[in-house]
């Protein structure tokens, strides 16, 4: 005879594990032999492993060897671009869009949208990230993908003033329809795609809706300095400062890149009073040859928080968070001259907090503290690669790989144990993308979505 359930039973423990933690100061902190307790997708304590044993539990997870860390977030990407990977490689950003990426995209098809998106969330799931920002097309197909597989995102339908009003209307459609979808875990905003390409009335009518739905807006803007001086040459005004007075700055908003703010950009940012993120790509950067980067010092002396992130496979070939994590400590360093900056820890914070606070998240996720919603990734530091471990978070950045990610855990429901993804069908997805990428990546119509000239 079947034994009824025990109706005080949590719903999962990992024990055995080091956890990554935040100190008061939101320093980051590991505690030895520790466990986790999760009820209904909630984290309701962190204590030890021994002050754990015999608690009553549906699911648990012996995690010794490993390090228990908050769900990595990739601020910034366009995940159905997975289909592309690959598909434009070593050129400069004008010609990637025109040549290349912009006439495929105009071919793109929800079906497509789908099917790339399935294999971005298995990626991404393979490699901790629990949780992603995403702008592009056809989103409606990309939120029934985030609903199944059980990923969390912030998602937004992008639009150009090449489409008329009607590109603005369907964005705030798309954000009004899904937010708070798939049990909270989708969150929606609006995405313009960038000044360059979005007129100064369509962004402030942008910021009108923002305020009056009360949703972010996420944008590009200054993606690298060539932008900037095209901006300041055209208008008057940098794409920060063109942010500002169509008001978009006075709306919570998501800049993604940012490597073209500059010395004058810096107090507009400050005045947006802690309303304003930046999300910051290395990897893409360096494939563009690009001559900044994200000027993520400066950023913080202003209190603007600056999360990780990936852009599309299409220019980064990759989905991975934790590569990111490590770049941007190296890229830092390099660009301020100066080896103690970015620490290790540093990176840390900017990978969990800092990132949960770029996507508007930063009070449910991002930390491993009673709670919080329970996005927990487990890693492997067993492998000859990360022994011996004289420093935990220098180990984490610099030595661990995503491939290391044993357990990804998304509001407390295991994704991938073992390596083994439990709720997406790679082999099945990769099958019908193959079959349809001839008609993908046809660009003998000559046509394109749009111009890319800043």
């Amino acid at each position: 005879m079947t034994q009824p359930a025990d109706p005080d039973a949590a719903d999962l423990l990992i024990t055995g594990c080091t956890v990554l933690l935040h100190d008061e100061q939101e320093r980051i902190v590991f505690r030895e032999d520790a466990a986790v307790l999760v009820r209904d997708g909630v984290i309701e304590a962190v204590t030890s492993a021994e002050g754990a044993e015999g608690r009553p539990v549906a699911e648990r997870i012996d995690a010794r060897g490993q390090v228990a860390v908050p769900g990595l977030v990739n601020c910034h990407t366009h995940a159905p671009m997975v289909a592309l990977r690959g598909l434009a490689e070593d050129l400069p950003t004008e010609e990637w869009f025109n040549d290349v990426v912009w006439p495929v995209e105009s071919n793109l098809t929800e079906r497509d949208v789908t099917l790339g998106a399935r294999l971005a969330c298995a990626e991404m799931i393979r490699a901790g990230v629990t949780c992603f920002a995403d702008h592009y097309f056809h989103m409606d197909a990309v939120a029934a993908v985030v609903a199944e597989c059980g990923m969390r995102a912030l998602l937004g339908e992008t639009y150009f003033s090449s489409q008329g009003s009607r590109g603005r209307e369907r964005s705030l459609e798309f954000a009004l329809r899904h937010r708070g979808a798939a049990g909270g875990r989708i969150t929606t905003a609006l995405a313009p795609h960038a000044p360059y390409t979005v007129t100064d009335a369509d962004l402030a009518a942008t910021a009108g809706l923002a305020r009056e739905h009360g949703l972010p807006v996420h944008v590009h803007a200054a993606e690298n300095r060539d932008q900037t001086d095209a901006s300041l040459d055209r208008h008057g005004a940098t794409p920060v400062e063109i942010l500002e007075r169509t008001g978009i700055l006075g709306a919570d908003v998501l800049i993604a890149h940012g490597t073209g703010i500059v010395e004058r950009d810096l107090p507009v940012l400050a005045r947006a009073n802690g309303s304003t993120a930046v999300a910051s790509a290395p990897r893409g950067y360096l494939k563009f040859a690009w001559p900044t980067t994200t000027p993520v010092r400066a950023l913080r002396d202003i209190g603007v928080p600056v999360g990780l992130a990936t852009d599309g496979a299409a220019s980064n070939n990759s989905l991975d968070v934790w590569e990111a994590m490590a770049l941007t400590a190296l890229v830092q360093k390099s660009a301020e001259g100066d080896p103690r900056w970015l620490t290790s820890r540093q990176a840390l914070h900017h990978a969990t907090l800092q990132s949960a606070r770029a996507v508007g998240l930063g009070d449910a996720v991002g930390s491993i503290a009673p709670g919080r919603r329970a996005d927990i990734v487990l890693v492997d530091l067993t492998g000859p690669h990360t022994q011996p471990v004289h420093d935990l978070a220098a180990t984490l950045v610099h030595s661990a790989r995503s491939s290391d990610v044993r357990t990804t855990i998304v509001d407390g429901r295991v994704l991938m144990r073992d390596r083994q993804l439990l709720t997406l069908d790679v082999p099945a997805v990769v099958r019908e993308l193959g079959e349809r990428l001839p008609a993908l990546t046809d660009r003998s119509h000559g046509r394109r979505i749009q111009a890319y000239d800043t």
